[in-house]
């Protein structure tokens, strides 16, 4: 379960312009890595994203791409595998609906309408 320090770690991951449209085409699906087709179709690698083919899509080099990536799988919301030379990247769907699951308890409580008293003295 998520604790408050993972979730911001989480956010702030996401705050990032170039690592939130990164994560969102890994989430989606918007990038393809050559694989080996010999590979079994429900093999992680063959179902994976690799680093180069993300950097190929940003005007950024490949060590700023790995730093963002790096961020990413930091705050636990990509997975990375390496396979031989290649490193290949899915999202963490587990974490992923654990952080949406926070946003319906929000909103839960708030059509309830509960009321939070926060003690800023700490």
């Amino acid at each position: 379960m998520l604790d408050m320090e993972d979730k911001i770690k989480i956010f702030k991951a996401l705050g990032n312009e170039t690592r939130f449209k990164i994560f969102k085409n890994i989430f989606t699906g918007g990038y393809a890595c050559s694989i080996d087709e010999s590979q079994p179709k429900d093999d992680i690698i063959a179902q994976a994203t690799c680093v180069t083919t993300i950097a190929e899509h940003f005007d950024f080099a490949l060590p700023t791409i790995s730093r963002h990536l790096k961020e990413l799988k930091d705050a636990n919301i990509i997975t990375m595998t390496k396979s031989k030379n290649r490193i290949y990247i899915e999202p963490n769907i587990k974490t992923m609906k654990e952080i949406a699951g926070c946003f319906d308890v929000i909103v839960k409580e708030y059509e309830d309408g509960v009321v939070y008293q926060y003690d800023n003295t700490k």
